[in-house]
């Protein structure tokens, strides 16, 4: 039988006192509950065993090795190569999802004949309002299916047969996978390690080839939208052919199939966002496969929205006019050269002002953070990890953009009015997520607030030759706490920073807290940045830059991108390198924005 450790859970207050009087800590001891049996440790394995160094290597290869496959096949198709057309496509991509749908049905059957065990669990992955937003992604992307379903039977007569599977499958993919990580995004797997693995990171590369096809079709169409504005200005000499795959064949009804064909592309933008989120879901998983989970209590997270309406307002009003602008700048650009420009110079303006706007919030929630002067949480954590490296990852794309920008407006020859606007957005760019990241990274890394002042814990220290041993600390009123100290006599113990101590043994211990007595404490800091006002501070921030990053996400998603119409980076750099640089970074931008946003949801919730 496997050795069991336990934990030992203390026994009530109210008898440390006698405890830490008498010196005997049998009766604690004794007295003391024992719960929550730790997980054996697994015996010695036998038969064939793969290090998990090496499982990790073996299946981060073959997902390596399918999503290059994947991305040859969609470059192929991009550039309408010979012999590879759009079935073939379609045809790989849905026979990676029909091997996760198996995949992923063998996994809920194996748990749910187990589902009595105990299973570890990583608190931190797969949080609630993750997974709410997932489902809510979810439920656009088979809206988006069932439109292409519709384009599908419109142009029945010169379609082939993939592309009327393809969304189907997509579907009943989206399905299941929701369905499973609402169920198994926490899990820590601890058997058929090898074969996990692999099952794991071909969903983990399934999704991320569903997003680049996304990505692709996306960015296809809003470069033929580019081009006929170019066209209609008169820059017909830098325009290549109209990149188009539409059917060689008629729909009908005509409408029905261009209503469908025009809400296809306004709802990329949600299916993109959802195969990404489950990439990186997934992806974590994939990391806690044969992890060892602490034991360390996970404080659960509560959305509360009183103490927020000083950044609610803005951030609303914000939103708002984000939305007014990109309405206006659809409809201004590609009509004259005069109207295209005063719509670049109304995009820049509100831009940069809502830029500086962003950067200073996050240098003031920095400043709170520096003044604090917090330890950080250093353990180990795939999601938290993933979420910062995510971060900087993805604002690399809008930093490349950026100093492309940059460079273009050095080197010009000629320089339009709007140019003047381009350049200070473009440093404020940079300089925005460089500050974001920073707080938000901080703020992930920081532990949750302690609670109310009225909680206490009450903390018995003896010191036996010169150590201190801390037995035991519990959550208790502060009138109860008072009462039962009291009922010891003496000298009444000092309460510190929320924890109370008694005096006694040696006078090493009377030294160092005289020493911490004689540092610089929280009582020297202003007033604003105490307690509940703190908080209430960084709170207001993050749901500031929430509702700012979800807006600034709008634009570049439905259309609004002045990278392609600002045109004096085309002409510096060329058309075609230039589309090339703005089609691999503006997906990473992009994502960037709800990203950040996310891990702000996050930061919000743990202050």
């Amino acid at each position: 039988m496997p050795h069991v450790a336990w934990r030992v859970a203390t026994p009530r207050y109210k008898d440390w006192a006698a405890v830490a009087a008498s010196g005997n800590f049998s009766p604690f001891l004794a007295e003391s509950r024992l719960i929550h049996p730790s997980p054996p440790e697994s015996p010695a394995p036998r038969g064939c065993f793969v290090p998990q160094k090496l499982a990790e290597a073996l299946s981060s290869q073959y997902g390596l090795i399918v999503f290059v496959a994947g991305l040859l096949l969609l470059l192929a198709w991009a550039v309408h190569a010979s012999g590879v057309g759009k079935s073939a496509l379609l045809c790989f991509l849905t026979a990676l999802m029909l091997l996760q749908l198996l995949w992923m049905l063998w996994y809920v059957v194996r748990s749910s004949a187990h589902r009595r065990l105990i299973r570890p669990k990583d608190t931190h992955a797969g949080a609630r309002w993750l997974r709410g937003s997932i489902t809510l992604f979810a439920a656009i992307t088979i809206i988006l299916g069932c439109l292409k379903i519709g384009y599908f039977v419109g142009f029945s007569e010169c379609l082939s047969a993939t592309e009327g599977v393809f969304p189907v499958t997509h579907a009943v993919h989206t399905l299941l996978q929701v369905y499973f990580l609402w169920g198994h995004a926490k899990d820590v797997i601890q058997s058929f390690k090898t074969l996990e693995r692999f099952g794991v990171i071909h969903s983990v590369f399934t999704n991320l080839l569903l997003w680049t096809n996304g990505v692709l079709n996306e960015s296809k169409h809003q470069l033929n939208e580019h081009k006929e504005r170019l066209i209609t200005l008169g820059f017909g000499n830098i325009t290549i052919v109209l990149d188009d795959h539409a059917p060689p064949c008629n729909c009908s009804p005509p409408a029905f199939c261009s209503a469908i064909s025009q809400g296809v592309y306004y709802l990329y933008p949600f299916n993109i966002e959802y195969q990404i989120l489950a990439s990186t879901m997934l992806y974590v998983l994939w990391k806690n496969i044969g992890r060892r989970v602490d034991s360390q209590p996970h404080r659960n997270v509560r959305f509360t929205l009183p103490g927020v309406m000083v950044a609610s307002v803005p951030g609303l009003t914000v939103l708002a006019a984000t939305i007014g602008v990109v309405v206006v700048y659809l409809i201004q650009t590609g009509r004259s050269k005069t109207e295209s420009e005063s719509a670049l110079i109304m995009f820049y303006l509100y831009a940069i002002a809502l830029l500086m706007l962003m950067a200073a919030a996050g240098l003031l929630g920095i400043r709170i953070y520096r003044v604090d002067e917090k330890s950080l949480d250093e353990s180990r954590n795939p999601a938290r990890k993933l979420d910062a490296d995510l971060l900087v990852g993805t604002a690399s794309g809008s930093w490349l953009i950026s100093w492309g920008s940059i460079l273009a407006i050095l080197c010009a020859e000629a320089r339009p009015p709007y140019t003047w606007f381009n350049l200070p957005y473009s440093v404020l760019v940079i300089a925005e997520k460089y500050i974001q990241n920073l707080f938000i990274i901080e703020s992930i890394h920081r532990e949750p607030e302690k609670l109310s002042e009225d909680i206490r814990t009450l903390r018995v220290v003896t010191v036996c030759n010169g150590g201190a041993i801390s037995l035991a600390s519990s959550r208790l009123e502060s009138g109860a706490v008072a009462a039962d100290v009291a009922s010891l006599g003496g000298e009444a113990p000092r309460v510190a920073n929320g924890n109370m101590h008694l005096r006694g043994g040696c006078g090493r211990e009377e030294e160092e807290e005289g020493s911490r007595e004689g540092t610089p404490g929280p009582a020297r800091h202003p007033r604003f940045l105490q307690g509940d006002a703190k908080r209430r501070v960084l709170r207001n921030i993050a749901a500031f830059l929430f509702l700012c990053n979800i807006s600034l996400w709008i634009p570049p998603a439905f259309g609004c991108r002045p990278e392609y119409d600002n045109g004096l980076e085309e002409i510096v750099f060329g058309f075609e390198p230039w589309i090339i640089v703005v089609n691999l970074a503006m997906p990473f931008s992009i994502f960037y924005r709800m990203h950040a946003a996310a891990s702000l949801f996050e930061v919000y919730c743990k202050i």
